[in-house]
């Protein structure tokens, strides 16, 4: 019979609970949520008192005042009941010390002052847990939505990236064949998160209903989305869209852009690169009218070894730690470079070039795009 060496066995679970409770705190992962920690700070200081801290403003507010504000700012976040143990344990807290300093004592004052704050913490930290549940589970929903990654059809490769900011996004991108070819759509919703993300899957169940249905041009798609979007006047939402038909068998593609970035065009046989630019208001920008006449719908050559790249501006406009952008110019000298290489080449590139370029900065809108190659 051996005996258990307990100080090691005890080392070996300090050990073993050390490695769990550090777990993900990686150098880039503490700083990325410490920013984002801080900036959300920043906003409800903002809220509170009316000013970021570095506003002259702020400087002629005093500091009980600031704290005031900031208190009743975080309180009235919380509901009834967290709010009222939340203000009975900061009254505990003041009334302790207070008393103190004339010699008084209140005995259970300060633990209870504790423990009220101390449930408060812990009852957010479970909420918050289950909201991050449910979050998750939408961005796998919304992941399930996304088409596949790489596809290859008629002559036709496309493959794309998708990044979002935060846990689900409102950059939308499809592919859905039909008997008459290939539609290709890319958008962008106005602002982010899960708003943006829930409006991004109604666009995607409309957008589907009418290609089936109507078997449209591009330019009838993107009519069909504004009247859809304009029909709610409460809804101040607008998407920016680049909707591209490639019919079966043919070697050219119709293409509408609706206020969108410009997709780039690489043509193998003079080896250049073009931009895409038609006329279009965003979705929601006018009325349905105005934009059928203003919307111009093209016909463009699309040959094999050419190579066309959409994307949304969270690329162009993606940051690094200097606060440059990376830029349309950056981008198009990429496609210069590489547009002769196969499409996940070409992606693969470009997707490098961002990470090299933004680093560790996190990015600060959904970033998504597409390469699609004619091949022979």
């Amino acid at each position: 019979m051996s005996l258990k060496n307990e100080a090691q066995q005890a080392y070996k679970s300090t050990r073993s609970l050390y490695a769990e409770y550090t777990k993900g705190m990686t150098r880039e992962t503490l700083g990325r949520e410490f920013h984002a920690d801080s900036t959300r700070l920043k906003e409800i200081y903002h809220e509170a008192v009316g000013a970021t801290p570095d506003d002259p403003l702020a400087r002629h507010v005093g500091f009980l005042d600031k704290f005031d504000r900031i208190t009743r700012a975080l309180a009235m976040r919380m509901s009834p009941v967290r709010r009222l143990i939340f203000g009975t344990s900061l009254f505990l807290f003041a009334a302790h010390y207070f008393l103190l300093f004339f010699g008084i004592t209140i005995g259970p004052a300060l633990p209870i002052a504790f423990i009220g704050l101390v449930m408060i913490l812990l009852t957010e930290l479970l909420e918050k847990l289950d909201v991050k549940k449910e979050i998750d589970l939408a961005r796998e929903i919304q992941l399930s939505l996304l088409p596949s990654a790489s596809m290859k059809r008629d002559g036709i490769e496309i493959v794309s990236f998708a990044n979002t900011a935060s846990e689900v996004g409102g950059d939308y991108v499809d592919i859905i064949e039909t008997e008459k070819g290939i539609y290709y759509i890319i958008a962008d919703v106005s602002g982010k998160g899960l708003s943006a993300a829930l409006y991004m899957v109604r666009m995607q169940a409309l957008v589907h209903l009418i290609i089936n249905k109507f078997n449209p041009s591009p330019k009838e798609l993107s009519l069909e989305l504004n009247e859809y979007i304009k029909n709610d006047r409460k809804d101040k939402t607008f998407v920016t869209a680049c909707v591209a038909f490639f019919p079966k068998g043919e070697n050219y593609f119709m293409m509408v852009r609706a206020g969108h970035n410009s997709p780039l065009l690489y043509r193998k046989e003079k080896e250049i690169v073009l931009d895409l630019k038609t006329t279009g208001f965003a979705l929601g920008m006018t009325s349905t009218n105005r934009l059928e006449t203003f919307m111009k719908e093209t016909r463009i050559s699309f040959v094999p070894g050419d190579a066309l790249m959409i994307y949304t501006d969270g690329l162009n406009e993606a940051r690094n730690l200097f606060g440059e952008e990376f830029g349309d110019s950056r981008i198009r000298s990429l496609i210069e470079l590489y547009g002769d290489l196969e499409a996940k080449t070409i992606l693969r590139k470009v997707q490098n070039s961002l990470e090299h370029f933004i680093g560790s900065t996190k990015p600060g809108d959904d970033i998504t795009f597409s390469c699609i190659k004619k091949v022979g």
